[in-house]
């Protein structure tokens, strides 16, 4: 009985943080697409190919919700696939706002958001499965 309570609040807690993350990452995305983001990017200390972006004070708390709950997904994950997948999204979401530093909204390239979007997919076909739940995207693109 005590193991099944357990894994029951484990499974709570993972749903939780992955509710939060999930929210964290759509609200970060608004806000690169947004018109009025002030956007700025620099090239990445360690990665030569890409770009870092960097929000004004109105965007801050976008990437530190976004960078507090990847950490957290990364704490509570019980495999590493979900905790890999969300990383995956992150830098998907990063790219897209580093693009949106020199670009309009509707200029980030359509691949930047085709990776997202099957990032998105890995991530959710991850956690559901880490949460007991069916793969209801099992025919669909992976």
């Amino acid at each position: 009985m005590w193991r099944r309570d357990h894994a029951r609040q484990w499974r709570d807690i993972r749903l939780s943080t992955y509710n939060e993350f999930v929210f964290a990452y759509r609200q970060y995305i608004a806000f690169a697409l947004d018109a009025d983001a002030i956007i700025s990017a620099s090239p990445h200390p360690y990665k030569p190919d890409e770009m870092m972006p960097y929000f004004d004070e109105a965007g801050r708390p976008y990437r530190e919700k976004l960078e507090a709950t990847i950490m957290a997904v990364r704490l509570v994950s019980a495999r590493r696939e979900t905790a890999d997948a969300a990383k995956e999204l992150v830098d998907s979401a990063r790219r897209i706002a580093a693009a949106r530093a020199t670009r309009t909204g509707q200029n980030v390239p359509t691949e930047f958001f085709d990776r997202m979007w099957q990032a998105q997919h890995k991530f959710m076909v991850s956690a559901r499965q880490e949460l007991g739940l069916s793969n209801i995207w099992q025919d669909t693109e992976e």
